[in-house]
């Protein structure tokens, strides 16, 4: 007498092909919100720095679309907001960054970027760009490390191998050109048949 199906077993494979029709949805959501940025920006005290951030979404843009930048100091330390996006920007009023942050994206093209105006020394550091666009709302986290230098100004060691090499550089061509003088007039004197005039022997 063979076993009869129960009902329940029945019901849990027909709702098997949603579950997982479910499960694909969730990983394509959690994939389908990407962001760029550069890994390394180099920039110099006093002069406007861009910090660009590119994303692409699979869901349309609308207005519950969120941007939002982190920074963490090079030596380390606790995350700290300093920008936020929603229809309108929102720079930071507090902090080390206050003031100094504008705006320079364009959601609709998939642009959230920002400026750092007067960047400093003490600004290095690492910057994140977080961007939700419901229901994309998973992304990676690319992260954007801030370099900081003076322009133009030049370490000890570097001024001190300039200040040694440029006297013996310039010996060096002075000796070359004396050698390549001599070498000519020893090449005009040896050639073939060469005789010195009557008026060449009066005036040695």
């Amino acid at each position: 007498m063979g076993t009869a199906a129960r009902p329940g077993a029945s019901r849990g494979a027909q709702m098997c092909p949603d579950v997982l029709r479910c499960a694909q949805m969730c990983v394509g959501n959690a994939l389908s919100l990407e962001i760029k940025t550069s890994p390394k920006v180099r920039a110099f005290v006093g002069e406007q720095v861009l910090l660009k951030c590119s994303f692409k979404s699979s869901s349309p843009i609308t207005e519950s679309l969120l941007v939002d930048w982190t920074y963490r100091p090079l030596s380390g330390g606790h995350m700290e907001p300093i920008f936020h996006y929603q229809s309108v920007p929102h720079p930071t009023t507090a902090g080390k960054f206050k003031d100094r942050i504008s705006w320079v994206g364009n959601v609709a093209n998939g642009d959230a970027s920002i400026a750092i105006q007067s960047p400093e020394l003490s600004d290095n550091g690492t910057f994140i760009c977080s961007v939700k666009n419901p229901p994309d709302v998973y992304h990676n986290i690319p992260q954007t490390l801030l370099l900081v230098t003076e322009r133009g100004k030049l370490t000890s060691a570097a001024l001190l191998s300039i200040l040694v090499f440029l006297p013996s550089a310039l010996v060096v061509i002075l000796l070359l050109v004396r050698m390549g003088r001599k070498f000519r007039v020893l090449k005009e004197k040896g050639k073939c048949g060469y005789k010195k005039s009557s008026i060449e022997v009066s005036d040695e």
